[in-house]
């Protein structure tokens, strides 16, 4: 309904004023794609096999590919964008992975305004909790509808979801294991940048509907239970100095594996200092901080050896690109703790980054681990991490990226994640894309 009492006004307003024929070179339609290949070596810090008599190596190789065909075409009204994906690791069998990673269609309807419908890959402030996630190959996309004004150094964006896995007339409301992590979403997002001060600040509030229960299930019946996250970020950039800050905190309840709902207090913190004298070199340091539990929660009533939490206390990053804050690794969210046990995070780092030459650019960063809460006859530090980067731009449309972890982790590290071996681990990467535009015309 918000859709259409849009459009009808932007129809309306169209008709009225008096529009002119749209010039020549007002249509643009373009054509391109993305080969991507990435291959990874890594050793230690695999889980412990289920079966002791079991042997797991100790080291997994493999190469990933990706491709992508993107049609786009563009009007001083309309913007429409396709986006077909495939990516797969060689050799695998029987690959399905074939799919539409971006669809959809925005109407301008001027004067700022815009509505936007389909399937697109959102990225918000540092996406931190919204991004793409690209460097996890297949990347984040959601289907949505997304309304919006953004003029006078303001920009306000409302984004709807309503997920279902087929379009059933029976039973048609139960929703999981779905394209999407969530059944129901609505998030509103506002941004405000000083014209002519180096200050932008923005504001989050999302609700996140998850499927909870069981179908046909008297003692757990299916429901949805909403998650909240809300919380604001803050860019200032003066001169060579740039100075970022954020702060969310979530509510509301969280669905376990069970699809058991348990409510959720947690918060998160972060501030990031860059320094930047030169464009051929930067410093980087700062901290995060993210809550969490004291022991394991428990899973189903009844459990033992586990503690029941009425209150899970541990934040997680919702749609964030993770590798980008937490260590290329990412450790800690994409690769649960045992039994799922959030105990938070905290991370201290340090870097730096050059640009020797004209297209390379190379970085490494130390990041200090360590927990967020009191354990038992554990210590609080995880361990070290050291990232090294480096990234060689052939062409426009041709270039390689490269890079190496090495992470020295702590017994607490080893109790927690339950790993094989010792207690370090290593990780080696690269990857090559190659991005030819294939057409674009113009009339």
């Amino acid at each position: 309904m918000a859709l259409g009492l849009f459009l009808t006004a932007a129809t309306y307003g169209q008709a009225t004023g008096s529009r002119q024929p749209e010039p020549a070179g007002a249509n643009e339609l373009s054509i391109g794609m993305q080969f991507m290949t990435h291959g990874e070596v890594r050793g230690g810090g695999l889980p412990r096999p289920a079966n002791e008599n079991e042997t797991v190596d100790s080291r997994a190789n493999f190469l990933f590919g990706r491709t992508r065909l993107t049609v786009n075409y563009r009007n001083s009204t309309i913007e429409t964008r396709a986006v077909i994906q495939n990516s797969a690791v060689w050799g695998m069998k029987g690959n399905q992975s074939l799919g539409l990673y971006e669809g959809w269609a925005k109407v301008n309807a001027g004067h700022g305004f815009f509505a936007q419908m389909g399937r697109v890959a959102l990225a918000y402030d540092d996406e931190r909790i919204i991004g793409t996630n690209d460097f996890a190959t297949a990347a984040l996309s959601h289907d949505i509808l997304r309304l919006g004004y953004e003029g006078h150094g303001h920009k306000l964006h409302a984004i709807l979801a309503y997920n279902q896995n087929a379009s059933n007339i029976l039973s048609g409301t139960y929703y999981v294991n779905g394209a999407q992590y969530y059944k129901t979403m609505q998030t509103f997002w506002y941004h405000f940048g000083f014209p002519e001060f180096p200050l932008g600040f923005s504001a989050l509030c999302m609700n996140i509907g998850m499927q909870a229960g069981e179908p046909d299930d008297v003692y757990n019946p299916p429901c949805t239970k909403y998650h909240r996250t809300f919380g604001g970020y803050m860019n200032y950039h003066p001169g060579f100095l740039t100075l970022e800050g954020s702060y969310y905190r979530q509510s509301g309840s969280q669905v376990n594996n069970y699809n058991m709902p348990v409510k959720i207090d947690a918060w998160m913190a972060s501030a990031k200092l860059t320094v930047k004298p030169s464009d051929r070199y930067s410093f980087e340091l700062g901290y995060d901080y993210l809550s969490g539990d004291d022991y394991v929660p428990v899973i189903r009533p009844g459990a033992l050896g586990m503690v029941r939490h009425d209150l899970l206390r541990g934040f997680t990053p919702v749609y964030g690109s993770r590798t980008k804050f937490y260590g290329l690794m990412d450790y800690f969210y994409e690769s649960a703790y045992i039994n799922g046990f959030t105990p938070g995070l905290q991370n201290a780092f340090i870097g730096v980054n050059c640009k020797p030459v004209a297209k390379l650019s190379c970085g490494v960063s130390y990041h200090y681990l360590a927990v967020a809460t009191d354990l038992d006859k554990l210590g609080r530090t995880l361990g070290h991490d050291i990232d090294l980067q480096a990234s060689y731009r052939f062409t426009d449309n041709i270039s390689i990226m490269a890079g190496y972890t090495q992470m020295s982790g702590t017994e607490t590290m080893d109790r927690l994640k339950q790993a094989t071996g010792d207690k370090r681990a290593n990780w080696g990467w690269f990857s090559l894309v190659i991005s030819p535009q294939l057409f674009i015309e113009k009339w």
